[in-house]
């Protein structure tokens, strides 16, 4: 019996030369990063920036908007969540006069911070995230 299977032949000088294809990860990376950037520009507020939690993202959202429907969402959301955070702040600073702002600002705080940091990671792995309580303004 003879073997009909063909002995292997060295590879050619051009397939050893060649090069692998560049793939767009890394373009694709970046569009999560800037999505992500929408989301942690807003504790900028924390360091002492007046209005960082809307400036910050809304700076990323008016450069990024157009290029990637991705930041598009990603910034609408931190925007409209910052925004509705400064209402619920403004509302809480009044009502210490009635004792419950007290607890309601702390509260406030600690919610604005959780839900931005699981709102970035989300970003960073390109899945969308829809914050609770928050108004929609920006549609």
């Amino acid at each position: 019996m003879e073997n009909d299977a063909a002995e292997p032949t060295e590879p050619s000088i051009e397939a050893e030369t060649q090069q692998p294809p560049v793939l767009p990860a890394t373009e694709a990376k970046a569009d999560h990063t800037a999505g992500m950037l929408c989301h942690l520009l807003s504790l900028t507020l924390l360091i002492g920036v007046p209005l960082g939690n809307i400036l910050g993202p809304l700076i990323v959202w008016l450069i990024k908007r157009d290029e990637d429907p991705f930041v598009d969402l990603c910034g609408k959301e931190s925007l409209n969540f910052q925004i509705s955070m400064t209402i619920y702040m403004m509302i809480a600073g009044i009502l210490i006069f009635f004792i419950v702002g007290l607890f309601m600002i702390p509260a406030l705080m600690i919610l604005n911070i959780v839900y931005t940091i699981i709102a970035a990671i989300k970003a960073s792995k390109g899945t969308s995230y829809t914050y609770p309580l928050s108004i929609r303004f920006i549609k």
